[in-house]
């Protein structure tokens, strides 16, 4: 009797045990929510929705938070490029963290969480929607419709970057701006493996979030829907830049080549991003043996190619033999198009859910620049919608929107935004540009960045000098006057530093 007593008191206590373990658990994903929403409100939908959507918080030893993601790829991503946002935003929660770790999290290993999720939106700033923000309850529990993933294409043993499931041709508003562009990618996605193909290549380009992604990614679900076993591989330029780094890396560009060989169709986003002398010239070699195979080349890029310098004389003449179209500014009517079929979405998801005319014709007057601000306008209305549960009045949009329309003024340029953004166009790294080198390839792009900070900020010249590696004025004033001098001498110059400067804006 005596060890059935022993027996049971350590069942009893091995499920609480189990209890405890699996209360903390909960307790580190709730933590997790909450730092999430940091992030997104910090980073932005679309940041967030391609790095750190999947991301699972999975233990705190009073030290260490270990977070985990399902691709090594983005893994590497957040390392370097978002850790300290990732910690300062940890901290919130788990105040005593020195580190996060994140770690690559197995197929089949995913932390589950909870089907409902709190809502929490804080007060606006002081008028009509703050006001009846005060009156409203502090907290409503939402059932969010479930949201398909992301998806990754593959080919050739090579994997894609994220396709967004809602970038369809379905979802894709079309106007005078866009026709000519979304009829020949429905063209291309409809005939790539007939006898007869479409465009090829087809080469978008257009302003931000005007909706070359959006086509690109349509392309790729359409022909995936159309021919499931087809080799589609959509890359952004970053990520073709980084698999064939790690080509190098392994000693394996030769295998990186090939694996392309077996692909039909390939879509390249953001080409202007491509840099790099070697990833320049491989992507040059992919194109052309795709190109000369039969095999469908897709590009999108905020430039045509003959305003893209990197680009050699033969590379610029292939990608203008298909079609180059552009997608021009959202008019009025196209933009209204936009918001009643984003409404139309969120109405998909609560019908009970409506804007007035008067408020939907406000969105179209006031956000012009395009469709992403837009939808952006729209989710926020929705989201307070759903905390107040009243109409949406005017005055109430007014508030909502007013940081959007404040956003369309010029930004104020920082030096340190000069500084990422000539490292990376460059191909320099910013302790370079800090250093005492006196190497060419340091010393012009410091000098433009120099000239640029001159002339894009309120700084001093001792001021500037200070933040670019402890420099006196007078070597800031000879940079400036060095650029000033060969932009006279060297037209393209002029155009190279008109194109920092938009980086810049954006």
């Amino acid at each position: 009797m005596q060890a059935a007593k022993t027996a049971e008191a350590q069942s009893v206590s091995g499920a609480q045990g189990t209890a405890v373990v699996e209360t903390a658990t909960d307790a580190i994903e709730g933590r997790g929510q909450k730092v999430r929403a940091m992030l997104r409100a910090q980073l932005g939908e679309e940041i967030y929705s391609s790095w750190f959507k999947s991301l699972e918080f999975e233990g705190f030893d009073g030290r260490v938070v270990k977070v985990s993601v399902p691709v090594k790829f983005v893994r590497n991503w957040i390392q370097e490029h978002y850790a300290e946002r990732l910690l300062h935003c940890s901290r919130v929660e788990f105040a005593t963290a020195e580190r996060v770790e994140v770690v690559w999290r197995q197929p089949g290993a995913a932390v589950q969480r909870p089907a409902e999720t709190r809502v929490e939106t804080p007060n606006a700033e002081k008028g009509p929607a703050a006001a009846l923000q005060t009156e409203a309850p502090a907290r409503v529990s939402v059932l969010r419709p479930p949201v398909l993933p992301a998806q990754r294409t593959s080919a050739g043993g090579l994997e894609g970057s994220p396709l967004d499931p809602r970038y369809t041709f379905d979802s894709f508003v079309v106007g005078a701006s866009n026709r000519m562009a979304h009829a020949g990618a429905t063209q291309v996605a409809e005939t790539v493996l007939s006898d007869a193909p479409g465009y090829n290549p087809l080469y978008i380009h257009s302003a931000v979030g005007l909706g070359k992604s959006h086509l690109l990614q349509a392309i790729a679900w359409e022909v995936k829907r159309r021919a499931p076993t087809a080799q589609v591989l959509y890359l952004t330029a970053e990520r073709f830049r980084y698999q064939f780094v790690e080509a190098l890396r392994s000693s394996d560009p030769l295998a990186f080549k090939e694996r392309f060989r077996n692909i039909h169709m390939l879509l390249i986003d953001d080409l202007e991003f491509l840099q790099g002398e070697r990833t320049e010239q491989e992507f040059d070699h992919i194109i052309n043996a795709l190109l000369d195979g039969g095999k469908q080349v897709v590009v999108a890029s905020a430039r045509a190619p003959n305003q893209i310098e990197r680009l050699n004389e033969r590379m610029r003449s292939r990608l203008q033999r298909g079609l180059v179209t552009e997608l021009m500014p959202l008019d009025h009517e196209l933009r209204l198009k936009v918001l009643e079929k984003r409404l139309g979405e969120k109405r998909a998801a609560d019908p009970s859910f409506t804007l007035s005319r008067d408020v939907v014709e406000l969105l179209a007057l006031r956000l012009t620049e395009n469709g992403r601000e837009l939808e952006g306008a729209v989710t926020r209305l929705y989201a307070t919608w759903q905390y107040m549960r009243t109409p949406i009045t005017l005055d109430i949009a007014e508030t909502v929107i007013r940081d959007l329309v404040q956003n369309l003024e010029p930004r104020r340029i920082k030096i340190e935004d000069i500084l990422r953004i000539i490292s990376r166009h460059y191909g320099v790294s910013k302790g370079d540009l800090l250093s005492q080198r006196r190497h060419r390839s340091v010393v012009w792009p410091r000098q433009i960045g120099m000239y640029l900070a001159k002339h894009l900020t309120a700084r001093s010249l001792p001021e500037i000098g200070r933040r670019f590696g402890g420099r006196d004025h007078t070597t800031v004033l000879h940079a400036i006057r060095k650029i000033e001098g060969e932009i006279t001498k060297n037209p393209h110059l002029g155009d190279e530093l008109e194109e920092l400067k938009r980086l810049l804006n954006h």
